[in-house]
């Protein structure tokens, strides 16, 4: 299940997805819209995304992670259009036979998807908005996590 959805994501969908006899261990990671960012209070997100693009992104991302780590399945289901406070952006469920594959290989999912998606978000806050790019679109210095606004 690879998907980019401009409904509620289905949480137990995507890790269902992803279940089966070999899965010892599922893990899945939600980003979800926090109410605050940079000292600025969030009212909400809204995502534009080239979907054609990402789709064939995460696919890739999940093939390299079913050649990485055997016996994997992976998931990816992402937001387009305006995401509520509370609300998930993003739903990624990896399964490996054993626990620490699946947590190495669900955080290599969302950290490729952040820096290689066609997505980008504005973030409505109290006194305006901006837009931000995936972060293959920005400079951030050293901080290799100075926007994980999802």
């Amino acid at each position: 299940m690879i998907e980019i959805t401009d409904t509620i994501i289905d949480v137990a969908a995507v890790e269902a997805a992803v279940g089966g006899p070999g899965a010892g261990a599922v893990v899945t990671f939600m980003g979800t819209t926090r109410d605050s960012n940079r000292g600025r209070r969030v009212i909400s997100l809204e995502y534009e995304v080239y979907a054609e693009m990402a789709v064939e992104q995460l696919t890739g991302i999940a093939d390299d992670i079913r050649s990485r780590w055997q016996g994997s399945a992976v998931a990816m289901v992402h937001r387009s259009g305006k995401v509520e406070i509370g609300e998930a952006s993003v739903v990624i469920a990896v399964s490996t036979p054993h626990r620490v594959e699946a947590f190495e290989a669900c955080r290599y999912a969302i950290d490729q998807l952040k820096h290689v998606a066609p997505i980008w978000k504005k973030e409505t806050f109290e006194g305006g908005e901006v837009w931000i790019g995936s972060l293959a679109d920005c400079d951030h210095g050293d901080d290799d996590h100075a926007d994980d606004s999802d």
